[in-house]
């Protein structure tokens, strides 16, 4: 029986919610009993009545009688209630955080990770201030503080306290030797870097609210103090002198079914006005379906050589596509291009070769990653047929590498030629924005997953979801994503894990090949903006597109860590705004703040970036977003996306493009005009 203590004596001024050093305060550490938190809000209000109850309870001698089984099921109730009340103020706490980071990133200049916690927020704050903190959390004041006089918050320059009344009296001396400047009595020195006010009627007077610290010890004039502002707003505005190459990607239905360029005088004409725009190149599909679609290793490449000399005519560069995926499944137009008539014949015969719902139903937009290494075609494996086609072109066009006309290869890994599996299928009835299904239930990603389930120990876990919801669900409609649903198992984990590295280990496979077949090429790969239920817990849609990506978990950089073993520059699908804030509200999305994940992850791990615009209509506030996102405002690395891919809707000769502004969109990106 635990009896209260009620000795009374000085009390301890250590707050006890706060994590204690045990090797500081070793009076506080109690290995059999831990510290509790103390209950706030609802909970405390709850603490406090029931503490009041029992102590009511002592003193009349009515312990053992409240305890009875009568007030069980109201607990319970209690219970439950406290449980919902706790998450949605963890869902509020979330939120802030979201925001607060997104400010800081934003506004400050601070160059947060992308999975950033109070650790680093608070390290970043602390840097600010003028301490140092080394990667194991040591925090301590710098020797030496630079002698500033007006301090400026900034980067590579953090200043202390100290600092700060230094530059106060400096500023006050300077004030006297220059009369013209004037400094506000009643500020404290921490406001300093935005007061120093010029009363003199110069031309762009005004608050001085630079960026960068003078570096002087002596006093400057107001003019000196006005230079510094505007090379400084030059400095943090976008990138502008920093040149981005675009390339127009031609439409799909350039070159046949039969492997022929349909109309040549048509494309001439479409190449001029694009090399009249200055762009620097043009994008191009080389579908499987056409190239070897009749026969296996027979390949028909005389359609395209005749387009790339057409384009060589203009002297522009070239990116293609390994279109190892259909056209014509999801929304692509009046185009159809399958995948191989022979690949096709072998399907019905093995239709688990195509990827497979739960249902039953078959994805033909792509090969099954479970074949990668099953010898099920014409006794060659699903690699092997990805790297002949690869080697074939690498040996048919073999001067236009050589020449450097040929500037990057883009290799197709999965549904529309993104790294994603076939999850959002248009035919089967999806549309936005429903969550998807898992598409794992083939015969040969099944023997995968119980052989995986089985090394684990538990056997039963080798199947895929039952719960998992159908194409156009929300997650809270299901027991496997709703929140704390069973994706956050035990067996959950398990399986998106399992789902998710055969996703990475598909595009290991390729690239692996492709590398071979290119040699020093450069490599692009696509990366889908699947930005719907983001802000839910589960990121449902995302988690059956292939990225393991809930809000606990970080699901990008895996794929990248495996993009980067071979040098790939990652073209991420740029979300355009498509439909109203009400409607993305709905959806629970988020593309901006998917966007964001994205491309600082990928620089996160060093990796090269570009872009491709998801819709083919812009306003000039759509260009303005995509340049924004390509030129980003005051990153602390002056990233920047490499090359900029714009998917048009049909030939610009038509003058059918929505895209009016294109050709002040290119002289933004090459940096040719100003804001």
């Amino acid at each position: 029986m635990h009896t209260l203590n009620t000795t009374t004596g000085p009390q301890d001024p250590i707050d006890p919610n706060r994590n204690l050093d045990p090797d500081q305060y070793p009076h506080h550490r109690n290995p059999n009993h831990p510290q509790s938190r103390r209950p706030r809000g609802f909970a405390a209000t709850a603490a406090a009545a029931s503490m009041g109850q029992a102590d009511s309870d002592a003193n009349n001698g009515n312990i053992a009688g409240e305890t009875s089984s009568g007030g069980g099921g109201k607990g319970k109730r209690e219970r439950e209630k406290e449980k919902e009340r706790t998450k949605l103020r963890e869902r509020h706490r979330r939120a802030i955080t979201s925001r607060m980071l997104a400010g800081l990133r934003q506004y400050g200049n601070f160059p947060l990770p992308a999975r950033a916690d109070m650790n680093d927020v608070i390290a970043a704050l602390a840097r600010e201030a003028g301490w140092s903190v080394d990667a194991d959390g040591t925090t301590y004041r710098q020797s030496h503080q630079s002698n500033l006089v007006f301090p400026s918050r900034s980067i590579e320059s953090p200043l202390s306290s100290s600092t700060l009344k230094n530059c106060a009296k400096a500023a006050l001396d300077c004030q006297q030797q220059h009369p013209s400047l004037r400094i506000d009595e009643n500020l404290s020195p921490v406001s300093l870097d935005s007061v120093v006010i010029a009363e003199s009627d110069h031309p762009g007077n005004g608050r001085y609210t630079g960026a960068s610290p003078i570096p002087s010890v002596g006093c400057v004039d107001a003019n000196q103090l006005i230079q510094d502002v505007h090379s400084t707003e030059r400095r943090n505005d976008f990138t502008e002198n920093c040149y981005v190459p675009v390339y127009a990607m031609l439409p799909v239905g350039v070159i046949d079914n039969f492997g022929q360029l349909v109309d040549p005088q048509g494309v001439r004409q479409e190449l001029s006005y694009l090399k009249s725009l200055n762009v620097d190149g043009v994008a191009i599909d080389c579908w499987w379906g056409i190239v070897e679609g009749w026969n296996p290793q027979k390949y028909v490449w005389s359609g395209y050589r005749e387009l790339f000399n057409l384009i060589r005519d203009f002297k522009l560069k070239l990116q293609v596509v390994m279109a190892f995926h259909e056209c014509g499944g999801n929304a692509s137009g009046n185009v159809m291009i399958s995948l191989p008539q022979w690949v096709l014949e072998i399907g019905k015969d093995n239709p688990d070769i195509f990827f497979t719902d739960r249902e039953g139903r078959r994805s033909f937009e792509c090969l099954n990653w479970s074949i990668d290494k099953e010898r099920v075609l014409h006794g060659r494996t699903g690699i092997e047929v990805y790297f002949d086609f690869m080697r074939s072109f690498r040996s048919e066009f073999d001067d236009l590498f050589v020449e450097g006309m040929i500037a990057a290869i883009e290799i197709g890994l999965g549904a529309s030629g993104e790294l994603k599996y076939p999850s959002f299928p248009e035919r089967m009835g999806w549309i936005y924005p429903g969550i998807g299904e898992f598409q794992c239930y083939d015969k040969y990603s099944q023997t995968s997953l119980l052989k995986e389930a089985k090394s684990k120990g538990f056997a039963f876990w080798g199947k895929g979801p039952e719960n998992a919801g159908q194409y156009n669900s929300q997650p809270h409609e299901t027991g496997f994503f709703q929140e704390r649903g069973e994706y956050d198992s035990y067996y959950g984990r398990f399986f998106l894990n399992w789902y998710s590295q055969l996703l990475i280990g598909h595009a290991e496979n390729v690239l692996s090949l492709a590398n071979l077949a290119f040699e020093e090429a450069k490599l692009i790969v696509k990366i889908p903006a699947i930005y719907w239920s983001y802000k839910t817990a589960s990121h449902a849609a995302e988690l059956t597109a292939g990225y393991y990506n809930p809000s606990n978990r970080d699901g990008y950089s895996p794929v990248f860590e495996t993009l980067k073993k071979y040098s790939v520059t990652v073209k991420f699908v740029c979300p355009g705004r498509q439909m109203s804030s009400n409607q993305h509200e709905e959806a629970l999305a988020d593309p901006e703040g998917l966007s964001w994940q994205v491309v600082n992850a990928a620089w996160d791990k060093g990796l090269l970036i570009g872009g491709e615009n998801a819709i083919t209509c812009f306003d000039r506030e759509g260009c303005m977003r995509l340049i924004e996102m390509a030129k980003p405002r005051n990153h602390p690395d002056n990233n920047h996306f490499s090359f900029f891919t714009y998917r048009q809707p049909s030939p610009l000769v038509q003058g059918s493009t929505c895209f009016a502004d294109l050709d002040y969109f290119i002289k933004r990106m090459h940096g040719d005009l100003q804001r």
